[in-house]
């Protein structure tokens, strides 16, 4: 009984190795014809419909407790203009709170605390692009006294790097079949792809807190979306 057991799990282990002996050389493709590699590039544009920008206040007193009073009350103005002007909660985030010492250094002396520097900043999404220079006008109104940005993105680029992706796919056969003719020769087939997205973002453009008469513009313009990818071909 032991022996028949022990020549049964011999079979079996016997029949799984075949398995993922067959299960493995399965996935294995090999190229009979001539190997050809091609890079291909499909590109599509948008509209971008989400502007980033980076708001704070920046406050010194000469007790760390004022400098850190002072930037909370202004940013509390900063926030209510935020969400008076129809920015939601969710396209808000504080990116940073800070609060430094600052020192005077006289020659020959050892340097002497003269105050603090607290910072507050919140990284804000505006959803209506061409609106929102209105919005960083009010802000620098309510204590805003820093302002990056903005970084254009498209919020939903699934959409737009399939198309790229089609656009890449066809960019690589017709270069595949152009070498296959070249040579005298067909496609026969792809052996393999692989993809890289790319968002080739246009630089953060810098600002400056102003009050001036004419109000902040801010144009979308147009982002390019992209996708790499590596094919071979088999050629015969």
């Amino acid at each position: 009984m032991k022996r028949t057991s022990l020549c049964a799990l011999m079979l079996g282990a016997a029949t799984l190795s075949s398995a993922a002996t067959a299960q493995q050389s399965s996935i294995t493709q090999t190229i009979t014809g001539t190997r050809l590699d091609i890079n291909a590039t499909g590109e599509v544009t948008r509209v971008p419909d989400v502007a980033v920008i980076s708001a704070g206040v920046v406050s010194r007193s000469e007790t760390a407790t004022g400098a850190l009073q002072d930037s909370a009350n202004r940013m509390s103005r900063v926030l209510a203009a935020l969400k008076g002007a129809g920015v939601a909660d969710r396209d808000i985030q504080t990116s940073n709170v800070s609060l430094n010492p600052e020192y005077r250094y006289p020659e020959n002396q050892s340097p002497q605390l003269v105050g603090y520097t607290a910072s507050n900043n919140v990284t804000v999404r505006f959803r209506d692009i061409r609106n929102s220079g209105k919005i960083l006008d009010a802000l620098v109104r309510e204590g805003a006294n820093q302002i990056n940005g903005p970084n254009l993105v498209v919020d939903k680029p699934e959409a737009a790097l399939d198309e790229a992706r089609q656009k890449a796919i066809a960019i690589g056969r017709a270069r595949a079949e152009l070498y296959a003719r070249s040579v005298g020769m067909r496609v026969a087939r792809i052996v393999s792809m692989s993809e890289s997205e790319s968002y080739p973002a246009p630089p953060p453009v810098p600002m400056m807190a102003r009050m001036e008469a004419a109000s902040t513009k801010i144009e979308p313009g147009e982002q390019k979306l992209a996708v790499n990818l590596s094919m071979v071909f088999e050629l015969q």
